[in-house]
């Protein structure tokens, strides 16, 4: 691999990159996450799945949030070696904000495919208390498995350095990224994409009308999903090939470093996005009226039948 490629001009044009996406980001993310806690907590009085899975999700994306004013300032500084165990719990943090989120954003998926195409085993299989379930398992899921994880990604640190950055080899090693990329993104990804295509195709052939704020949401938790997450997978492949050595050549790892760059701090706009479900959400909840939202939290009456599929 190429030792002599230079990537400083990289670095001071992220140093205001960053600066201009997690500004608005935080804010934003911040302002829409604690309203819609207040929202579903005090204003929607009955706890249906979706505003279970809803409130665990804008939580996922609080803690998402907590790291990045110290991620804006690493940017800029660097830090002494002893804030190296600060610094792999504030990664901790984010990456388990991050992969929470998708397979929170995977769970809202299934259980409204479960909803609306297979409205007879919804009955047995949907509950409150499932949901609750299913949302505690996933934050000890991504806990047990990302914290030791991450953590192991510092150790050893002996000289001032950039927190979330210039990660050791044992953060880019072969299984960490294959991992990495088959369970946190390829597998939630293809779930999503499956269970929203079944869901939309079965609100279509049903015999009941359904509003478009029905596919709204649908197409709303897709985008969340899709839109912040694909690119910077792509980027972290890309960077893991260049740590592998397979791509060696110096210009096209400049635009990978800066690529991944990028796509990294473009993720956290999932915390805005999600806004868009928790709109949608919130407004089938409060209908009295809509089919969908019958399906969706009591489940009385079936969307259509199973054999319609």
């Amino acid at each position: 691999m190429t030792s002599n490629c230079s990537f400083k001009d990289v670095e001071e044009v992220m140093k205001y990159v960053e600066m201009a996406i997690y500004i608005p980001i935080f804010i934003f993310g911040l302002i829409l996450n604690v309203a819609a806690l207040l929202v579903f907590c005090f204003f929607l009085r009955k706890w249906t799945e979706p505003v279970i899975y809803m409130t665990s999700l804008a939580l996922m994306d609080l803690l998402l949030l907590f790291p990045l004013p110290f991620k804006m300032h690493a940017t800029h500084h660097m830090w002494l070696a002893s804030f190296q165990p600060l610094c792999s719990v504030l990664e901790s943090l984010y990456f388990v904000g991050i992969y929470g989120s998708i397979y929170t954003i995977m769970c809202i998926a299934v259980d409204r495919w479960v909803a609306i195409c297979y409205p007879l085993k919804a009955k047995w299989l949907r509950s409150p208390k499932a949901a609750l379930g299913t949302c505690v398992g996933v934050w000890v899921l991504v806990l047990a498995v990302l914290s030791p994880t991450v953590h192991g990604f510092r150790e050893g640190e002996q000289a001032d350095f950039h927190c979330f950055h210039s990660f050791s080899n044992k953060g880019w090693s072969p299984p960490v990224i294959i991992c990495l990329q088959v369970f946190g993104f390829l597998m939630p990804a293809l779930v999503v994409v499956f269970c929203s295509v079944q869901t939309i195709w079965g609100l279509q052939r049903s015999r009941q009308p359904h509003p478009k704020s029905c596919v709204k949401v649908i197409y709303s938790s897709l985008s969340a999903f899709l839109l912040p997450f694909t690119p910077s997978h792509l980027g972290i492949l890309l960077q893991f090939l260049v740590h592998q050595g397979v791509i060696q050549d110096c210009s096209n790892r400049i635009r990978i470093s800066l690529f991944i760059q990028v796509a990294m701090c473009l993720s956290n706009i999932t915390c805005c996005l999600d806004a868009l479900c928790y709109y949608f959400i919130a407004h089938e909840v409060r209908s009295t009226t809509n089919p969908f939202r019958r399906s969706m939290t009591s489940q009385r009456t079936p969307t259509f039948s199973t054999s319609e599929v």
